[in-house]
């Protein structure tokens, strides 16, 4: 038996450090990445327009309209005969301040226009649409 050795064979094992370690990174990288929304914000589809240039909006004032009609003001929902006031302060803290009027793709025109017509009422005449 001097010459018959037999030799154990040494059992696989899954190294599972690396595998953890690729899994937090995955973890970490999807909550960086992750966007969080409040409860306030609209769900809007905005309307595609070929012939819009960039949209870069740097103004304070953003007036959002959903598919219902429901309006807010800086993410704050509003009632429509609130909406003359609000602008009326804004207007006399900064006249040449922009407006942004975001409004869903099937919203009613007669809608847009009350808040158009609102702006321009309160003396904006910085007023851009916001599309695709």
């Amino acid at each position: 038996m001097s010459g018959f050795y037999q030799k154990r064979r040494k059992r696989p094992e899954l190294n599972l450090v690396p595998l953890i370690d690729v899994l937090v990174m995955l973890i970490f990288f999807s909550f960086v990445t992750m966007q969080f929304r409040s409860a306030s914000t609209l769900n809007i589809t905005l309307p595609k327009v070929e012939t819009a240039g960039k949209n870069e909006f740097r103004g304070s004032v953003t007036i959002s309209i959903d598919k219902t009609g429901a309006m807010t003001y800086n993410a704050k929902p509003i009632a429509d005969d609130q909406l003359d006031g609000l602008l009326s302060q804004v207007h006399n803290v900064d006249k040449d301040i922009p407006v942004l009027i975001r409004a869903d793709v099937t919203t009613q025109l007669g809608k847009v226009t009350f808040v158009w017509d609102q702006c321009r009422k309160n003396g904006m005449t910085k007023i851009s649409l916001q599309s695709q």
